[in-house]
């Protein structure tokens, strides 16, 4: 039995990780949970535990137009946090520190129209101050890995599930509501929640370390996806390429206009390489997990 400390209360992920583990893995790990909000976290002695898994950070910036102090808070949190969290795992003799970086480290999705695929041999090059937060986070915590001291280090894609926040949701208000949507043949990568906690679960176990870019087992077309999430609701909807030439519009309006209209509609993935390992972590499929999201 090994015994997780995840180090982020409340979190999205730390959550469904631990009711993964409570309802799959509850023979093999067990888990406690520290808020890292007040500093008391600090007085702890993480000794106690086989590994640390770090989640607190702060995500979802809105880049466009944020002051200095906003900028130093990012940095605070989701670097010098994590840095800070990670040494304390090690001086206390933990073996294991897990941390959540994120695709946000390789910059921003390809603009419409143009293709963006990351494999083994594509460097980090964060796009703004909320990317290059996780990216330096990314670096120190790899620093302090060696021989007695694993690092695993996750860099996923937009993570969704039920209760999930970010793009997901909008993508999932609008599949319900509008009546006509654009046919883009765009990808994605991005990584269900149950399938990223059966990765988490694995790495855990077999104490794994290094970085990881796990990835549902198919990429996605934004339109499919809201075609799709449109079924399960039971709302009707028409995807049709005549309706292309808004988008095509809308990504040449300078601004957050054309912001969004390439998160939506942009190209994004990982090679599917990189995200294969010697266990399976894939085991919902992307139209199931649409159902279990919209049930």
């Amino acid at each position: 039995m090994k015994k997780v400390l995840i180090t982020g209360a409340n979190s999205y992920i730390g959550t469904s990780f631990e009711n993964c583990v409570k309802q799959h893995y509850s023979d093999q790990l067990s888990i406690d949970t520290i808020d890292m909000i007040d500093g008391s976290w600090r007085q702890k002695n993480f000794g106690d535990y086989d590994i640390v898994y770090h989640v607190a950070g702060i995500a979802h910036a809105d880049v466009g137009k944020v002051d200095e102090a906003t900028k130093k808070k990012y940095y605070a949190i989701n670097t010098d946090l994590a840095i800070e969290t990670c040494k304390k795992a090690k001086a206390d003799g933990v073996g294991q520190f897990v941390f959540m970086s994120s695709a946000i480290v390789y910059g921003d999705s390809a603009q419409y129209g143009q293709k963006k695929r990351i494999d083994a041999h594509t460097e980090p090059s964060p796009a703004n101050f909320y990317g290059d937060s996780k990216w330096q986070a990314d670096k120190g915590v790899r620093a302090e890995a060696d021989e007695n001291f694993i690092v695993t280090v996750l860099r996923p894609p937009m993570i969704y599930g039920k209760g999930s926040k970010g793009n997901y949701p909008t993508l999932s208000r609008m599949a319900k509501k509008l009546p006509i949507f654009p046919d883009v043949d765009n990808e994605r990568s991005m990584l269900y929640i149950e399938n990223l906690c059966e990765f988490l679960a694995q790495v855990m176990i077999r104490g794994e370390g290094g970085i990881f870019w796990p990835q549902n087992a198919e990429y996605t077309r934004t339109s499919d996806l809201v075609r799709m999430i449109a079924e399960v609701r039971g709302h009707k909807i028409m995807v049709s390429k005549a309706f292309n030439w808004v988008v095509g519009l809308a990504s040449h309006i300078p601004g957050k206009i054309s912001g969004l209209a390439d998160k939506a509609f942009g190209n994004l993935t990982y090679d599917q390489n990189m995200s294969n390992y010697d266990f399976n972590y894939k085991i919902i499929s992307l139209k199931e997990s649409i159902v279990r999201t919209e049930s």
